[in-house]
């Protein structure tokens, strides 16, 4: 945590905000939550299964002006690799080579990243500062996911200062192509089941019938 920040929770509750939290009325809540510990500045191994689970991550930037940018990043669950309790870490695919959120790191290393889980109705934040490493082969091999079409052309490190999981209310829920395949394929196995005892019953009650 930056030695100018007297709780981690400071990167996102500046004093414009607190004083905006006292007009509102929910600073006292958050003063004692960051009397008692403040959001977490490592990650445990709980949200380690977490972001290893997810398959994409709108991450945000700013330039040198202030100006606001947030990138979209996906691939498979796993994409995201957890380096150690405090070091995030990707495979950068090559995409429409504007190059955004690169400039922006360096006049800005602040991020953010916003993941999101629909089908469990989840969405962690995580505050931090973030660096573009070029030209490691070595390290982008190990980062890139296996038998994934997609080229990759850099690597971006993420360092955590602070996370939070924030408030799950008006997500839409909503399940992944493979979950919903999976739960399909349950149902079609049960009703086949289901059709096989039928059978079986219908055929039991016939014999029946005709040897009574």
């Amino acid at each position: 945590m930056s030695q100018d920040l007297c709780h981690s929770s400071d990167v996102a509750f500046t004093p414009a905000v607190k004083e905006i939290q006292k007009r509102k009325g929910s600073r006292r809540a958050y003063a004692h939550m960051e009397e008692s510990g403040s959001w977490a500045t490592r990650v445990p191994p709980h949200l380690a299964k977490y972001i290893a689970a997810q398959r994409s991550v709108f991450l945000a930037t700013a330039n040198g002006l202030g100006q606001p940018y947030v990138q979209h990043r996906g691939g498979p669950p796993g994409f995201i690799h957890v380096l150690d309790d405090q070091h995030l870490a990707f495979a950068d695919f090559a995409g429409n080579r504007q190059y955004i959120t690169q400039g922006n790191l360096l006049e800005n290393n602040k991020v953010l990243l916003f993941l999101i889980d629909y089908s469990r109705v989840t969405r962690v934040k995580i505050w931090g500062t973030g660096r573009v490493i070029e030209g490691d082969e070595d390290l982008m091999r190990q980062l890139a996911p296996p038998d994934y079409k997609a080229r990759v052309e850099q690597v971006l490190v993420i360092e955590v200062s602070a996370w939070d999981i924030n408030c799950p209310k008006h997500i839409p829920r909503r399940f992944e192509e493979e979950e919903v395949a999976a739960l399909l394929q349950a149902r079609d196995e049960q009703i086949e089941h289901l059709r096989t005892q039928v059978r079986l019953l219908t055929s039991e009650l016939e014999s029946r019938g005709k040897t009574s």
